[in-house]
Order: structure tokens, then sequence, then C-alpha cells
């Protein structure tokens, strides 16, 4: 197992993630690509000192993207595996208050 910090790699902070957030009580982190579920939890919990309820982890595939003056040139962005995290009601992660 490793540290609490290597484990999340950073919060994913869109529009989708912030209603997630103020409504839902769910927050999105990227994680290493080795996390399991308990190594998520165990992290959150420890960093934020918050209680989870459940953690959702999906794997992000890799997508063409064009780059370049003429748009021909295709670029892979990098696959990454993402957690989403569901915390108890009354629990809430500071960093992504007042984010809008």
């Amino acid at each position: 197992m490793t540290e609490s910090f290597d484990v999340l790699r950073r919060p994913i902070v869109t529009e989708k993630t912030n209603y997630l957030g103020t409504h839902l009580h769910q927050y999105v982190f990227e994680v290493t690509d080795a996390a399991t579920r308990k190594d998520v939890k165990d992290a959150v919990e420890k960093v934020f000192k918050v209680t989870v309820v459940r953690v959702n982890i999906v794997n992000v595939p890799q997508k063409m993207t064009r780059r370049g003056k003429s748009r021909r040139m295709g670029v892979r962005t990098p696959s990454y595996k993402k957690a989403i995290i569901t915390l108890a009601p009354d629990n809430r992660i500071p960093i992504f208050e007042g984010v809008e």
C-alpha cells in the first residue's frame, strides 16, 4: 500500500463535478493507476478527515485530439483513472467550497 498523498493525484473540477459536490456530496479525484477502492477510501479519510460512504472508480480511455495549424496531426491524450467519492451527508471537503 502506498502513502495517502501518493494515491490522490489531483481533484477534477468541472461544471459536472461542481454539481455533484453541491447536490450529491460526491467529489472526483484523479488517482494512480494501481489504486484500489480501499486505497482511495483510506487516503480520502486520512487526508480530509471525512467519512467515505462509497467509492466508484472509472478508467478513462485515451482520446485522439487534433493539433497543429492544419489540424491534421493527431495526438493522443493519456488515459487515467478517476475516483468518484460519496461522503456522508454531514461531511464536506473544503478545497471544493466556493469553486463555481
